[in-house]
């Protein structure tokens, strides 16, 4: 239905009536919360991925105002992203790099993870060639198998570092494969490995450089693992790793996904809905179509599963859920041309969250996070805006 005189929407010069709204007082709380978990430990908050969907500039923004040490992202583009837009304090890079971008690490001043011997030469060398010292991270493999030389061959990398000359070591570090479960026998096994492989600056007489292992499920669950910096992702966002770990901090998810209402019509009976025509009524129903789909990250696996907020009620998604729209059956009820409605986030006393659609996916939470597409507009507010 159109109501005669509803407002055209626009919220900051954004016109799509489909956005995420970032609170950043939310971001705020579960930076500080994490802080005071940790206790002498230094946070560094992980923005991969775009934030996690929350916007990398922004967050970065944020957390450098609120006196974060330093920023982690994946790769080299995020990095220089971040140093076009005017980041100026440290960046990891904790992904694998290759050859050829050595030479942009050093002209953005980023710091990378050094995963094998060669890698480590190459760094060196070409900071000597550009007459700068390269910022690097030792990264030791202890279970993940994915990147960093392993925890029983890394005395190797070690010795080697000790030859650079024009590389300083700021780091050694791994990453978990299961802190954030409830059996944590694998994660402490590979808290060993690691401190077997550092045991090389105690036999050595040197000192260890900064140890850094801690992801969102280990900051939770792994106090042993936190030692001198933690690296929270999904966690600052106010979302939890997994169902299985123990929620040692409270955090509040920072994220509200929202559309509005564009079409109203009345579908009969036996009248299928949306390609494949995978769901009809049997009865007469009131049927609204919302503006986003699986290209914004709205996923064709939620179709006949998902549910919208709409008026402070749950309603069902049905049919599939296309690349830009999807359908809401809200069977005899109101709904006007313009009506909030929310994917992630609360409405009265209702709430949709992340978690909710990661199930009705059949996913992840981060998955969830991370697919939100770029072309769905980010909004930042304070409490109370």
């Amino acid at each position: 239905m159109d109501a005669p005189n509803h407002p055209t929407i626009t919220t900051k010069g954004v016109l799509r009536p489909t956005l995420v709204t970032v609170n950043l007082e939310r971001l705020t709380q579960n930076y500080r919360a994490i802080q005071q978990h940790v206790g002498n430990s230094r946070v560094m908050p992980v923005l991969k991925a775009n934030a996690y969907g929350h916007g990398l500039v922004e967050v970065a923004r944020h957390m450098a105002g609120l006196g974060a040490p330093m920023l982690g992202v994946a790769f080299l583009e995020e990095g220089i992203l971040l140093r076009e837009h005017g980041i100026q304090m440290p960046i990891l890079v904790m992904g694998g790099i290759l050859g050829d971008q050595i030479p942009l690490f050093l002209e953005h001043d980023l710091g990378l993870a050094a995963s094998s011997v060669e890698k480590l030469a190459q760094v060196d060398q070409a900071a000597e060639a550009r007459g700068v010292r390269a910022r690097v991270h030792l990264k030791i493999d202890t279970g993940m198998e994915r990147i960093g030389v392993h925890y029983y061959s890394a005395e190797a990398l070690f010795e080697a570092s000790l030859a650079c000359k024009h590389t300083d070591i700021e780091g050694v570090f791994s990453h978990f494969a299961n802190a954030d479960a409830a059996d944590l026998s694998s994660a402490r096994l590979q808290i060993e490995r690691f401190e077997e492989a550092l045991r090389f600056y105690e036999r050595r007489s040197l000192p260890t450089p900064m140890r850094h292992m801690a992801n969102s499920g280990a900051v939770l669950q792994l106090p042993e693992s936190h030692y001198e910096l933690v690296r929270p992702g999904i966690l600052l966002y106010g979302v939890y790793p997994s169902n299985e770990v123990k929620r040692t901090i409270e955090v509040k998810p920072a994220l509200r996904w929202t559309s509005r209402v564009v079409y109203f019509k009345v579908v009969k009976p036996g009248h299928p809905v949306s390609y494949g025509s995978t769901w009809e009524s049997d009865h007469l129903v009131r049927m609204v179509t919302i503006p986003v789909g699986y290209g914004d990250g709205y996923f064709r696996a939620m179709s006949n599963r998902a549910e919208v907020l709409l008026g402070g009620k749950r309603y069902p998604v049905v049919g599939r859920i296309c690349m830009d729209q999807f359908m809401v059956n809200i069977e005899w009820d109101s709904a006007y041309n313009g009506d909030e409605v929310v994917l992630v986030g609360e409405s009265g006393d209702m709430r949709i969250t992340v978690e909710d659609l990661a199930n009705w996916a059949d996913t992840i939470p981060y998955e969830i996070l991370t697919n939100i597409n770029t072309r769905v507009p980010r909004v930042y507010v304070r409490s109370g805006e």
